[in-house]
């Protein structure tokens, strides 16, 4: 019982301390800001709002206390476990903006540079959930050269891989940011062709979104992809695969046909996705799909014009 209660003593300690540090730090950084002191108040303490326990949604007295401590802290698993609650509460659309309103985004981007992997994968899942508000991708695009540097260079199919992966799938669901993929349209498909099935299907919903816009067909079009990019075609491709890499298709071409290129047929060099797509094995694969057991894969194969 004794050991009980001492261990009872010690937590109910390590939270008031955590609690007197937060007031104490926002005490001095409100002095350093020649600001008023914060008059101090019974609260929950800021690290425990880590807890995974505490499945309340925060509002914003309580984001702030979570993103100071982000500040504060260099502790690796109270970084982890803050910027998981920062994330899951990012998910709601008020908090998207009381995160932003806070100063938040460069709080929690600062954290993709950490060499820690698991810090750097929960840092992107929060920015990924962050940058679903219109409003955030304003800011949190200076971080897109730094995440396509860690998803074209880190491990693959690593889960920070795939974490920068849904970041840029997000960034790019309006045609706002996609310039800033222009050059990194080969590294997409080497990933692509490389990667596991998550990867493939998260690189291929990434790839979706630009090739729905004309402003990046000539790009797309243009990027030099391995002749292993039409094994994507074959029949027994998994159907969440096979379907989206139709659908790119499909994108591309309805592109095409809105700037009328198709009857000018533009000059592409040997190796680019356009002589791939538009060559005799490609038009040779979706002959075949059009007997292929799927009835979604085939009215999908049947949209696209033979060639």
């Amino acid at each position: 019982m004794g050991g009980a209660r001492d261990a009872g003593w010690v937590a109910a300690g390590l939270l008031l301390g955590a609690g007197a540090c937060y007031c104490l730090y926002r005490l001095t950084r409100a002095q350093r800001r020649g600001g008023p002191g914060l008059r101090l108040r019974p609260s929950r303490s800021a690290e425990d709002l880590t807890n995974g326990s505490y499945d309340d949604v925060l509002n914003a007295e309580q984001l702030q206390k979570l993103l100071y401590l982000l500040e504060l802290t260099e502790d690796t698993s109270i970084i982890e476990r803050a910027l998981v609650t920062l994330g899951n509460n990012a998910a709601f659309s008020t908090n998207q903006v009381i995160i932003r309103e806070l100063g938040g985004i460069p709080i929690v981007g600062s954290k993709i540079k950490d060499p820690n992997f698991s810090i750097k994968e929960k840092a992107l899942n929060a920015l990924s959930n962050l940058s679903v508000n219109v409003e955030n991708q304003i800011k949190i695009k200076v971080y897109v050269s730094q995440v396509c540097e860690d998803v074209f260079s880190g491990p693959l199919n690593s889960p920070v891989q795939l974490a920068g992966l849904r970041l840029l799938t997000n960034m790019t669901v309006t045609n706002d940011h996609q310039h800033m993929f222009t050059s990194h349209i080969t590294d997409l498909f080497q990933v692509l062709l490389s990667g596991n099935g998550t990867t493939k299907v998260q690189v291929l919903k990434l790839l979706l979104n630009l090739s729905e816009n004309p402003a990046m067909t000539e790009g797309l079009l243009g990027a030099q992809v391995d002749s292993s990019f039409l094994s994507l075609y074959d029949g027994h491709v998994a159907k969440e695969i096979l379907l989206r890499a139709l659908t790119l298709f499909q994108n591309i071409n309805n592109c095409l046909k809105k700037e009328g290129h198709l009857t000018i047929q533009p000059t592409f060099t040997q190796g680019s996705l356009f002589s791939l797509l538009y060559g005799e094995e490609c038009a040779q694969k979706m002959r075949a799909l059009v007997n292929h057991p799927d009835a979604d894969v085939k009215e999908k194969v049947t949209i696209i014009p033979k060639f």
